[in-house]
């Protein structure tokens, strides 16, 4: 174990027992070929599934995960825009809530966004405005520029966004990490940081990816990626003490074989399990973590062991040390089941107090058995909500930005101002013309129009009788008397005031009468009552012939008169 030490203490460890894991197990850069072939296929012939995989461990299949109906993802893409409308009042007040959603899985559509807040990212990002440009724009240094190209071929070789040699998820790789090597030049680059900057880089775009890194390495995996790796062996001596309690048995067996935790939890635990579980389930630790900090890379780590070691008849087959490693390296993929690791991870009783307890034990251990430690990092944050009760934000720093944003051209091609203020003046001019003239009118239209309305209301539209009386020209074309007779007239006698028939000394009929009247029997008196319209009888003793319906209409002189109105009594009455 002191040699183990001794080879860890300086920056060569970074390179070297930790290199020697990883490329144990990142094989893919020598059977990388072209850009559209990969591992022997073409690109073209395969189809990236839902996460972007076109092949590899980490591909999804509808055992590794759990497939949610497209309305629970709207429901919930809502409520998570809700919170990020107010992201600060919901942390304040509603912190719960937050946790529960995260822990139920961040809807795809904006599990970008939602990293970027709950890591402190986007405040990072505001309040250092036009930093990652500056960083970009540099050179960097060379030794570290050699490391990362290396590396970049082996991050994710089965994902649509890194297969292509050169491509643009290469190229932001390499921008990010580049760009971290500049912002934190004590620290430099080191291997595990390339996954963790390439699950960012497929949610968020390059430079919301470097802050999100900067975060991670800075609060919730602080001193991980440091010379001598000294931070993730004090983790692994706290991950083996917290075995002691959640499964006693794989505690014995891993102590028993002399298997130090450096062996088996350096990968999971510097990549976050990025590089280990199945994709869904790697994405629902994401979100967890990002809620609640490094707790739940302890759990997973802690699942993960309890399952594979926590019983006598599993360690059957583990009988040595050889045995046991091979164990942890090819994990059941029952137990990175999407649903099953999550449930178990949240049943686990294992909280931040444990954690920094533990912490405290170890450390104090450690000083006593190999003396201080040569990289003091800064203090770990659990989660979200301690990330922002050390650095208050601001409401402008948690403002959405929007995410399409139009181009304009640039200054030189734009005019001067002194050639656009003339103009902008006429325009000005032009337009409070326009605005006046468009005011008169208005009120021209409005005044026409109430106009409209009063006479339309003053002068009720005219309703046609139905049941209207025939006209006087009606009367005299259908209706003749016999020229001076003394009967009276058997057809209707006019409405308004009618001269009589020439030769007739009946006195002129009054308007008020409505219908033709006739005169009482031996009587000189104008008509005082109705006659009958239809097929009335004559009054009795009356000369009167009967009245018949055809009188109505087209009615002829009286039967044996051989008279009938003259062209004068005609004119007369027309």
């Amino acid at each position: 174990m002191d040699k183990e030490q001794e080879e860890n203490s300086g920056h060569s460890a970074d390179s070297g027992s930790l290199l020697e894991i990883k490329e144990s197990l990142a094989d893919g850069e020598s059977s990388l070929g072209s850009d559209s072939e990969i591992n022997g296929f073409t690109v073209d012939e395969k189809h990236p599934d839902k996460y972007g995989f076109i092949g590899g461990a980490q591909q999804y299949t509808g055992d590794s995960a759990e497939d949610l109906p497209p309305e629970v993802l709207r429901q919930r893409e809502g409520k998570w825009l809700d919170m990020l409308s107010s992201w600060d009042k919901w942390m304040a007040k509603r912190h719960k809530k937050v946790r529960l959603r995260c822990q139920k899985g961040i809807p795809p559509a904006l599990r970008g966004r939602a990293w970027l807040y709950l890591s402190g990212g986007k405040v990072k990002r505001e309040q250092n405005r036009g930093k990652f440009e500056e960083l970009d724009s540099q050179a960097g240094d060379p030794m570290w520029l050699d490391v990362i190209e290396k590396d970049l071929y082996r991050q994710f070789p089965f994902h649509e966004m890194f297969v292509a040699r050169g491509g643009h998820g290469q190229r932001d790789l390499f921008r990010v990490l580049k760009a971290y090597t500049l912002y934190r030049p004590d620290e430099g680059y080191c291997q595990a940081q390339a996954p963790i900057a390439a699950v960012l880089l497929m949610h968020m775009p390059a430079e919301d990816a470097f802050w999100g890194l900067v975060q991670i390495c800075e609060k919730y995996l602080p001193g991980y990626y440091s010379a001598g790796l000294e931070a993730i062996q004090l983790d692994g001596e706290i991950l083996f003490a917290l075995l002691r309690r959640v499964s006693p048995v794989a505690h014995r067996h891993l102590k028993k074989h002399n298997i130090d935790p450096i062996l088996y939890m350096t990968e999971w635990f510097m990549c976050a399990f990025s590089r280990t579980l199945p994709w869904a389930s790697v994405l629902r630790v994401w979100d967890m973590f990002f809620c609640d900090g490094v707790k739940i890379i302890f759990r997973v780590g802690l699942v993960l062991l309890k399952c594979m070691l926590g019983t006598q008849e599993k360690l059957k087959a583990c009988q040595g040390q050889y045995e046991t490693m091979e164990l942890l390296r090819a994990l059941d993929p029952h137990y990175m089941q999407e649903g099953f690791l999550v449930r178990e991870v949240l049943e686990l009783p294992v909280s931040e107090r444990d954690i920094e307890k533990e912490h405290h034990t170890q450390l104090k251990r450690w000083k006593e058995n190999r003396g201080e430690l040569h990289y003091k990092s800064p203090p770990r944050m659990h989660g979200a909500r301690a990330i922002m009760t050390a650095e208050p934000p601001s409401r402008q720093d948690l403002r959405q930005n929007p995410t399409i944003i139009v181009e304009l051209p640039p200054e030189s091609d734009l005019p001067d101002d002194s050639t656009l203020k003339p103009e902008r003046e006429e325009a000005e001019t032009k337009e409070e013309k326009t605005s006046v003239k468009k005011g008169k009118d208005e009120k021209k239209k409005e005044r026409s129009l109430s106009k409209k309305i009063k006479s339309k209301k003053a002068a009720p539209q005219d309703i046609p009788n139905p049941y209207a009386l025939p006209t006087d020209h009606e009367l005299l074309l259908h209706y003749t008397t016999h020229q001076g007779s003394d009967a009276p007239p058997t057809g209707p006698v006019p409405l308004l005031n009618d001269t009589p028939l020439q030769g007739s000394d009946a006195p002129p009929t009054d308007p008020e009468p409505l219908l033709n009247d006739t005169p009482l029997q031996g009587s000189d008196a104008p008509p005082t009552g109705p006659v009958p319209l239809l097929n009335d009888t004559p009054l009795e003793g009356s000369d009167a012939p009967p009245t018949h319906p055809e009188l109505l209409l087209n009615d002829t002189p009286l039967e044996g008169s051989d008279q009938s109105l003259s062209s004068t009594e005609q004119d007369t009455y027309l």
